[in-house]
């Protein structure tokens, strides 16, 4: 058994509890004859990370890496990943011990809960469907639900619920549906370790406009590939493949341009329907259903020429937000959505925070006036974040 590389960014290495087990940690050829790695990440430490986890095969005389920065790791949870190889070319690839590193950080456990109740079912076929319920007070965006799959005496794969859930709200109950790997389907003993996440961690680097121009998408079952841009960066081609026999659906997500673009998609030059959208921090979702055992070359259009600016460091909405209630448009708690949003996303990093129901909320009508001289660029985000925080910290504000 080989070791781990783990470098720490903490004082006391005496706390380095996040490893991935070597017996959840395989790779195999899936049914479209790609090399594929799945792992599950296990943080035992008394306090959240972000974990970035590389892995490497070895493709003859090559050796090929991959790395990914995955989401936040609540205390005492886990979290699976899976990585696809098609650059692998040898029948007999050789997978390296993955290597591991982590930064610390804030991070509650996402409130979704599987109901282990008569809804739960394996299938004969090997599919599982059940039920997922929010139990937290906060409506929560794009989540997704991934599980390992045994066999036996063995991990078979990773896979995730197949169908696309924008929000589920505080309290509602939705139903999910999970299927492996069309070539290991006869295998699935059960399946463990259901894990909520509520954001896209499939990342690509494209080549736009002499740049770089980084996208994320999540997808069951399909795998997107050979990303490519037009001489002008307007439109986005990029090769899929779906082997699954059910239908699932991909999410993209980018950075906006001027965030006035206008999508549109097709596959095959046949135009499809989608959904547009900009989530809470700015960036763009484009989503659309993916039919079973399906191929071909998506091409999104309407992307601005150039790349992205940076992104501001808080989201639009909340500083438009600020604006009406300087000028009493909104009540508190709305204005204070935006704040609590800001701590749970480390935006604002409080070092002590007592959680509290929303009918706990207060903040003094007198920082309307701080909240007007930021909606009018009298003062910069960071001042206004350290104010907000400075206020917090006081409990002069709650949240």
């Amino acid at each position: 058994m080989g070791l781990f590389t783990i470098l720490l960014f903490i004082p006391n290495p005496t706390f380095a509890e996040v490893f991935v087990p070597l017996h959840e940690y395989l790779g195999y050829f899936d049914s479209n004859g790609i090399y594929t790695v799945v792992g599950n990440v296990k943080n035992e430490n008394n306090f959240a990370v972000i974990p970035t986890i590389t892995v490497s095969v070895i493709d003859g005389a090559e050796t090929i890496s991959k790395t990914i920065k995955h989401v936040p790791l609540a205390v005492g949870s886990e979290i699976p990943f899976k990585i696809k190889f098609p650059e692998i070319k040898s029948n007999i690839p050789v997978l390296v011990n993955p290597e591991l590193t982590f930064e610390k950080t804030i991070k509650d456990e996402i409130p979704i809960q599987v109901l282990y109740d008569k809804t739960l079912i394996k299938h004969d076929d090997g599919h599982i469907t059940g039920k997922i319920q929010n139990t937290g007070n906060q409506t929560i965006h794009y989540p997704k639900l991934f599980a390992v799959v045994h066999g036996y005496d063995r991990v078979l794969d990773i896979t995730q619920n197949i169908e696309f859930i924008e929000k589920i709200e505080p309290g509602e109950i939705l139903d999910f549906t999970m299927y492996p790997d069309p070539s290991i389907t006869e295998d699935v003993f059960y399946y463990s370790c259901f894990g909520p996440v509520d954001m896209s961690v499939v990342p690509i680097s494209v080549k736009k406009n002499e740049g770089k121009f980084d996208l994320r998408y999540d997808s069951p079952g399909t795998f997107f590939y050979d990303a490519k841009y037009d001489e002008r960066g307007t439109d986005l081609t990029i090769r899929s493949t779906n082997s699954y026999p059910f239908p699932t659906y991909a999410n993209f997500e980018f950075p906006p341009i001027s965030g006035n673009e206008k999508f549109s998609v097709t596959l095959n030059d046949e135009p499809i329907d989608f959904i547009q959208s900009m989530d809470q921090m700015g960036y763009w979702h484009v989503a659309f259903d993916v039919q079973p055992q399906s191929q071909g070359i998506l091409k999104i259009s309407g992307f601005d020429e150039g790349l992205p600016p940076d992104m501001p460091l808080v989201p639009m909405w909340v500083k438009q937000n600020g604006g009406w209630w300087s000028t009493n448009q909104i009540i508190d708690s709305e204005f204070l959505e935006g704040i609590k949003f800001l701590v749970d996303t480390q935006i604002i990093e409080v070092s002590t925070l007592e959680k509290s129901s929303q009918s706990d909320w207060k903040i003094p009508s007198w920082t309307k006036t701080i909240a007007g001289w930021w909606s009018e660029e009298q003062i910069s985000d960071d001042e206004f974040l350290i104010i907000i925080k400075n206020l917090i910290e006081r409990q002069i504000i709650v949240v």
